[in-house]
């Protein structure tokens, strides 16, 4: 586990964190194109699209360039902005809404849901939380918790599920790159 972060204390099921190598741009890029496929209800056990994110690391760790590969693997056409000033940008791809969060400017934990975002959390949308911990501990649990860290000149990431659809997604995941 990373030095200096925790990994969250949310997960209740039985699958541990898996370690995910990510030595480049491409290995980064080939995850976000596996859990698109997943968010966007193409996996083959048929789950409903839709799911909930939350992408924690350092600066610079990866959380932005992840979010990006996975909008754009699962359709968005375009500029993919950052929200980091914004705090949110938001897409729709065939009816399937997209929302791209970045709280790390919060300084109050109740910042998010004053800004009106609770409504958007929605099961049937695609939402992608960056610097989660930034609204304590308001926010739903994630379906799946993704941390982001130095390796080397690559990086790494931690994935834990923290929901049932999250524990079938990382269970497909881990079958599928073996």
């Amino acid at each position: 586990m990373p030095h200096g972060l925790k990994r969250l204390d949310i997960m209740t099921f039985p699958l541990p964190p898996v370690e995910w190598p990510l030595p480049d741009e491409e290995a980064t890029v080939a995850l976000a194109q596996r859990l698109a496929a997943l968010v966007c209800g193409h996996a083959p056990e048929s789950l409903p699209a839709g799911g909930r994110i939350h992408l924690r690391g350092e600066l610079g760790a990866g959380k932005t360039s992840l979010a990006r590969a996975l909008l754009r693997a699962g359709g968005v056409t375009g500029r993919i902005k950052s929200p980091s000033y914004a705090l949110l940008e938001s897409y729709n791809v065939s009816n399937l809404y997209f929302y791209h969060f970045d709280f790390y400017r919060f300084s109050d934990a109740h910042e998010w849901r004053d800004a009106g975002f609770g409504e958007l959390l929605a099961d049937h949308a695609v939402v992608l939380i960056e610097w989660p911990e930034q609204a304590g501990t308001r926010l739903p649990p994630p379906d799946l918790d993704i941390l982001l860290e130095y390796a080397g000149a690559g990086r790494r990431a931690w994935l834990s599920a923290c929901s049932e659809k999250g524990q079938l997604w990382l269970t497909h995941l881990t079958s599928s790159r073996r």
